[in-house]
């Protein structure tokens, strides 16, 4: 491809806004999600915890890979909108061989991985030849084809080699974006080198972010319509939809709407943008843990309550404040003692939990999202917006 053509494919500084393609891109991630909360569902232990820990890391690499894509070229390019389409068929494969990755369909998973990751950049690297961008995308295309033996090499494993193979693909991928992806001949990634638009990534966040909401609507949804609609199954549908406006309402009070300002303003924008990626990654994973409680709790309202249930039901609310507290970190510098307090009380009551129903247990933990969310309202009536201050 000629340098013109290849600069063609750049986006343009005026259009910072997400595009349809990229919303719709976002959609698999409901599928994606919804499957990862199923295999919870199905074996709720701590080992079976940490695998989906390890999928939703891997998943969550593709999705951030591809917003980074589209923050840098132009998604209305022809080539973009294919390499987009195939990462999204590619991560609805992954999605469906998800609750079974650690069985007979690791080989699909990783595979698919691989060549997503692996074939994406190549491609990349050929169509961006001449382009200071082809740099960026060259040193991915080398870690990502360092971590592919791994992934490739656990996927031929069973049981303990398959998870320790890929936890180490995972810390690959991780550590090397930590690092600037220090590549041979390339060196290390600098911040010239991303070019972050602070209002496409900020509306990247939010449109995953009320997307991943979905999933939590969908499995309200499903289980409540499966549940004969008795009253218990009607309240127990009643607190997870509760639950899930307050994790929208607390979301969005001013750090949900000000990460556009925030990487403007801040003097390392590549540092707040990297801490909003992580802070949204925890609450991601907290909305998975909240999905597998809604869905078990709605199926059993007034069932045994047991260690592991305790440990969604409130531990996937408290996740959400952790990171949250990121997310507000990252943008003002500080830190709402309300989601701290929030986080204590959620541990503090989870002793006694288990010798109560499940749909009390749902019940206390939204009662403290409530408490936090009135909170956020009481501190904003009557002041003036809080401008923006990331940490220096």
């Amino acid at each position: 491809m000629t340098r013109s053509r290849a600069g063609e494919l750049l986006r343009r500084p005026e259009e910072p806004r997400a595009g349809f393609l990229e919303l719709f891109f976002d959609l698999v991630f409901v599928f994606a999600l919804a499957k990862l909360s199923q295999g919870l569902v199905e074996h709720l232990t701590w080992s079976n915890a940490f695998q989906t820990l390890v999928l939703l890391l891997a998943l969550w690499q593709v999705w951030t890979r591809t917003a980074g894509l589209t923050d840098r070229l132009d998604p209305q390019q022809p080539p973009v909108q294919v390499l987009v389409m195939a990462t999204m068929f590619g991560t609805l494969v992954m999605a469906a061989a998800a609750p079974e990755a650690f069985g007979e369909r690791g080989l699909v998973f990783a595979g698919v991985w691989v060549a997503v990751e692996v074939g994406r950049n190549v491609i990349l690297v050929l169509i961006l030849s001449g382009r200071e961008t082809q740099r960026l995308f060259a040193r991915l295309l080398f870690w990502s084809g360092v971590s592919a033996v791994p992934w490739i090499a656990g996927a031929a494993a069973e049981d303990t080699g398959r998870i320790v193979l890929w936890t180490l693909g995972v810390a690959v991928d991780y550590g090397a974006t930590a690092l600037g992806f220090p590549t041979p001949r390339l060196g290390r990634s600098s911040a010239a080198d991303y070019a972050i638009s602070g209002e496409h990534l900020a509306e990247r966040f939010r449109q995953l972010f009320i997307i991943a909401l979905g999933e939590l609507i969908l499995v309200t949804g499903l289980s409540y319509s499966g549940s004969g609609f008795g009253a218990d199954s009607t309240a127990a549908a009643a607190v997870a939809f509760a639950t899930t406006a307050l994790l929208w309402r607390i979301y969005i009070h001013r750090a949900g709407q000000l990460l556009a300002e925030a990487i403007a303003a801040a003097a390392d924008p590549v540092r707040v943008a990297i801490s909003a990626v992580l802070a949204h990654l925890v609450m991601v994973a907290s909305i998975i843990a909240i999905a597998v409680g809604d869905e078990l709790v709605t199926e059993h309202p007034f069932g045994h309550t047991y260690p592991a249930l305790t440990a969604v039901i409130l531990g996937g609310p408290a996740l959400f404040l952790a990171g949250r507290a990121l997310f507000e970190y990252g943008v003002f510098s500080r830190v709402s003692r309300s989601r701290l307090i929030g986080v204590g009380v959620l541990a503090a009551i989870s002793p006694t939990m288990n010798f109560l129903p499940p749909l009390v247990v749902a019940v206390a933990a939204a009662l403290v999202l409530a408490g936090i969310a009135v909170s956020d309202a009481a501190r904003a009536r009557g002041r003036p917006p809080e401008p923006p201050s990331p940490p220096a």
